[in-house]
């Protein structure tokens, strides 16, 4: 369905922070702050209760909800995390964004397009990698055109299996599985859920810059590594093939995480216009996985009985 022409985007951002120490917390700050100075102003959440994030939250004016279901590895769950944030938002448009992303004018004003063009409708989009170890001066003119021509000129893009925001209606999504968040598949388990539920997935990257502050992974136990192919995100793996759990077992599961190519469209400063990135993706994930193919053979002969 298209979208009402006088419809509003006003937004709902929630995030789920580190605990506030050293570097971490310079990014962080960077990051909410960064949201506080969007226009128009969105409602901003700030969930957990890690370290200092009360105290952020009150510094800035922000709402705070503190108690976040946890995994036995003390991992948050996306399902409670967007639950929570679902039915504390007091807009209908929600975002979810990694809290060491720098959001910038450009964000409110994707979001209001694409808001405009579908009523259910997934807006992500690729991030640029930056080295940024001081704090912001938010209070300098011209600070946001400085920090854009360094982004521009010093930073790198990264690549699109990595999501790090998503902006939808409120009632996208139905409930979420427990999936650990910030481990492999929940953020492109995500993109596939919004296409089986009938929505626009447009990637915003061709009109927003939004910039990533590169660190390390200190804060996950066994680095990077385990955080990719540990125990959660095995089961994160599992939990996304929920429509048939056959399918992890017969090594089908790529069929369900899908990057920012999988997109249905793309927001263009010329306009919102469809790709067919999506179909070549799916061909190359397909010739990709020779093993799984007896499986995916097997399983569309026996749908089509």
């Amino acid at each position: 369905m298209t979208g009402n022409n006088s419809k509003s985007a006003s937004l709902t951002i929630f995030g789920l922070p580190k605990p506030f120490r050293g570097h971490t917390e310079t990014i962080q700050r960077n990051a909410i702050q960064s949201w506080t100075e969007l226009k128009p102003a969105p409602e901003i959440l700030l969930l957990g209760d890690d370290a200092g994030t009360a105290e952020i939250a009150q510094e800035f004016g922000l709402r705070h909800i503190p108690s976040i279901r946890r995994n036995e590895f003390g991992t948050p769950l996306m399902g409670d995390l967007f639950q929570q944030a679902r039915l504390a938002a007091a807009h209908d448009t929600l975002c979810y964004v990694n809290s060491d992303i720098i959001l910038l004018a450009d964000f409110p004003q994707a979001v209001e397009r694409i808001a405009r063009f579908r009523d259910k409708f997934l807006m992500v989009g690729r991030r640029l990698d930056l080295d940024l170890a001081e704090p912001l001066r938010f209070d300098a003119n011209g600070w946001e055109a400085s920090l854009r021509s360094r982004a521009l000129s010093q930073g790198t893009m990264n690549i699109a299996r990595s999501i790090d925001y998503f902006v939808f209606p409120r009632n996208l999504y139905p409930p979420l599985p427990e999936m650990a968040l910030g481990r492999f598949w929940w953020d492109n388990w995500l993109i596939w859920k919004a296409h089986a539920v009938g929505a626009a997935v447009v990637d915003a990257t061709p009109v927003v810059l939004a910039i990533h502050q590169n660190h390390e992974y200190s804060h996950y136990a066994g680095g990077r590594e385990a955080m990719l192919e540990g125990e959660e995100a095995t089961r994160n793996c599992r939990l996304g093939c929920e429509t048939n759990p056959a399918d992890f077992e017969n090594g089908l599961y790529w069929r369900y995480f899908y990057t920012i190519d999988d997109a249905t469209h793309v927001l263009t400063r010329d306009g919102i216009k469809p790709t067919r990135r999506h179909t070549w993706k799916m061909v190359k994930r397909t010739l990709g996985n020779p093993r799984s193919l007896p499986a995916l053979i097997r399983q569309t002969l026996v749908g089509t009985r």
